[in-house]
């Protein structure tokens, strides 16, 4: 049942064996064995996809709700209720985990030893459940109403370029200025090459761009042009004057919220509310803040 539940939300054999960690060969002999109980085909299959049934649709519905009271008994017997344990699998972005989150897992980690955290870094907005995932920590609105959000802080985006940038190139000293300078900008995400001001939008262009905000921070470091990135990352390298803020009176630091987010079938597990406090408690007052 547990397998099949699985199956059902990765849409993928292979997927499900990798999270159960067993080969997709012994997941196909558990569904046929399950079907050949029933007496229905619970899955249908493809070369190209998997779907459920009808049969298989009003399964998946009742056998969730088994395999959750199971592990919610689980979890009492064993003593998780009163301390966090087991694996927890954390998605996160690369820069927030590189600069904020990494830093912090020592101070987690010493105060839950019986956890083990399996850390996984994507840009892209990943589905929890496809990845495995028992958290993840999301820049910006989450707009999914299937997720439980708990906010950690609000982000500021500021613009910034390298000393060596502005000596070849010139200080901005209006944004229309930068309609003539390299900006630099996140793939993949429109919205971003669009900086806000007091007086209006300007969309900025640049001779080259990342899907990745690391490296996206790393061009500005090097000098290649003007970056816009939340606080959180640049915050030191402006303290150490390796970067400089850009038109910090005409910009819009639009405020952008920083969640931690789970699947509502994992709000009582101790592990899961264990980080969520951390997070809360460790970065509530942003502490990266430039004034």
């Amino acid at each position: 049942m547990s397998a099949f539940v699985e199956i059902a939300d990765r849409k993928s054999y292979s997927a499900a064996a990798r999270f159960l960690r067993v080969t997709p060969s012994a997941l196909s002999k558990l569904v046929a064995r399950l079907e050949g109980r029933l007496g229905v085909s619970l899955i249908k299959r493809t070369t190209r996809r998997l779907s459920l049934t009808p049969e298989g649709e009003a399964y998946l519905r009742r056998a969730r709700r088994i395999v959750e009271d199971i592990e919610n008994i689980e979890r009492e017997v064993a003593g998780f209720r009163d301390r966090p344990r087991g694996i927890l699998r954390v998605n996160c972005g690369h820069a927030f985990a590189l600069h904020q989150l990494i830093p912090a897992l020592p101070e987690f980690t010493k105060a839950n030893p019986d956890l083990e955290i399996e850390l996984s870094l994507d840009d892209r907005r990943a589905n929890l459940v496809e990845i495995g995932a028992d958290v993840a920590i999301r820049i910006g609105e989450v707009g999914d109403d299937q997720l439980v959000a708990r906010r950690i802080c609000m982000l500021r985006r500021t613009i910034c370029a390298a000393p060596s940038y502005l000596a070849r190139r010139g200080t901005p000293r209006s944004p229309a200025d930068l309609l003539r300078h390299d900006c630099i900008t996140l793939t993949g995400y429109p919205s971003l090459s669009k900086w806000p001001f007091r007086s209006g939008e300007i969309e900025v262009r640049g001779p080259v761009s990342a899907d990745s905000a690391s490296a996206v921070l790393e061009l500005g470091l090097q000098g290649m042009g003007i970056v816009r990135f939340s606080d959180f990352v640049f915050a030191d390298f402006v303290r150490d004057g390796r970067l400089v803020v850009v038109l910090p009176d005409d910009h819009l630091p639009t405020p952008v919220p920083v969640s931690v987010v789970y699947r509502p079938t994992r709000q009582r597990a101790p592990k899961v509310s264990a980080f969520v406090r951390f997070m809360q408690g460790r970065f509530a007052h942003a502490p990266w803040r430039i004034d």
